[in-house]
């Protein structure tokens, strides 16, 4: 079969994917409401579209932390993806930098960020939870600068794993052939069988449900890295991550992992962005699996965007050569989609454009009066 969009890639892993793996990729929380909201919530922006404008000459082309990027379409950090594909992240920073454009490394990764770093130049941020031990967080940190990455992508929604049913049925652990490679030599257990997930019950045991406002200042005193702040979908949590000195925010509700009924992240967005007032710049993650997708992001005040499942789906169909079709086809529906909407540039591309459910009523021009 043809591929012709991200999405017919979930089809294909689900084929190729072992129940437990697929279910692990693809599920979410409880009723995994917020799951289908991630989609349906794009479905309800319309567009705008200006006509009769030169749009010969499209420039896609950003900057994210002072770093230029081909495209505004960059990778979220994605647990276990050798569990897709042998080459895992080696395969997805490969992909990632022929696109020009940026990848984050899971702090799950089944690839260490030397590792990652081993494959090549490349633009890559380190997605890090918090453990319990301080110590190696700090460790994490130093060894991700090390090898050159350029930002830490901080997740603050996972004090506790969302309770995921699939991966609750199936008793979730990653093969074990697997290893968490950026803990490797820690003292820090291991996933081994449970009740439930393996995952929830590690998580349980090692992440740190003391974390507050207070660690991400913490941080910033033991890495000179930029730190985005993962997890954020509230104006006061806006306010707070820019007086905490977050270099920017990534709208997020982990591809709706954690909360149930959260807003779907295109959803919370704008007001995320009206509160960052333009001191920090705004990125999202979830959803995302089309061009337009990406236009109405941008229109709505995001700086970029993150795509997850579609890597890993990507990943387990073909490979490097699936992640890279994966930000090709996002990248030329991008293009298409600010061509047909008389955009030649990022900063072109308007609230204006777009048209949503919460927007108030536009006045409608009176009817001139009968000569």
């Amino acid at each position: 079969m043809e591929v012709t969009n991200v999405t017919e890639y979930e089809a294909i892993a689900k084929q190729k994917l072992s129940k437990m793996a697929f279910d692990y990729y693809a599920s979410g929380a409880e009723d995994q409401w917020t799951l289908q909201e991630n989609r349906n919530a794009f479905s309800r922006i319309l567009f705008r579209p200006r006509i009769l404008i030169d749009v010969s000459k499209i420039d896609m082309a950003t900057t994210v932390l002072g770093f230029k990027i081909s495209m505004p379409i960059m990778i979220a950090p994605t647990a276990f993806q050798k569990m897709a594909h042998p080459e895992g992240e080696y395969a997805t920073a490969r992909a990632a930098s022929a696109a020009g454009t940026i990848m984050t490394l899971s702090s799950w990764a089944t690839s260490s960020v030397e590792e990652v770093a081993s494959t090549g130049p490349g633009i890559r941020f380190f997605q890090l939870y918090v453990y319990k031990d301080r110590n190696v967080v700090a460790q994490l940190v130093r060894r991700a600068e090390r090898a050159g990455f350029k930002a830490i992508a901080l997740t603050v929604d996972t004090p506790r794993l969302g309770r995921r049913e699939a991966d609750i049925k199936n008793r979730f652990n990653p093969p074990p052939y697997l290893t968490l490679k950026s803990f490797e030599g820690l003292n820090l257990g291991s996933m081994g069988k449970a009740d439930d997930s393996g995952l929830a019950s590690y998580v349980a045991g090692q992440i740190d449900r003391t974390l507050s406002w207070q660690d991400v200042k913490r941080l910033q005193t033991i890495t000179k890295l930029p730190i985005l702040v993962k997890g954020v979908l509230t104006a006061e949590d806006t306010r707070i991550a820019v007086q905490s000195g977050a270099a920017g925010i990534i709208v997020s509700n982990h591809g709706a992992r954690q909360l149930d009924y959260v807003p779907a992240t295109i959803s919370a967005l704008e007001e995320v962005v009206k509160a960052a007032q333009g001191r920090i710049p705004v990125f999202l993650d979830g959803g995302v699996r089309r061009g337009t997708d990406v236009f109405k992001a941008l229109a709505l005040g995001a700086s970029g965007i993150f795509i997850g499942r579609p890597v890993v789906y990507a990943l387990a169909a073909e490979g490097e050569t699936g992640v890279r079709k994966v930000l090709q086809m996002l990248r030329d529906e991008f293009e298409l989609t600010m061509a047909l909407s008389g955009c030649r540039s990022l900063k072109e591309i308007t609230r204006d454009h777009i048209a949503t459910d919460w927007d108030a009523p536009r006045v409608q021009p009176r009817a001139l009066p009968r000569l």
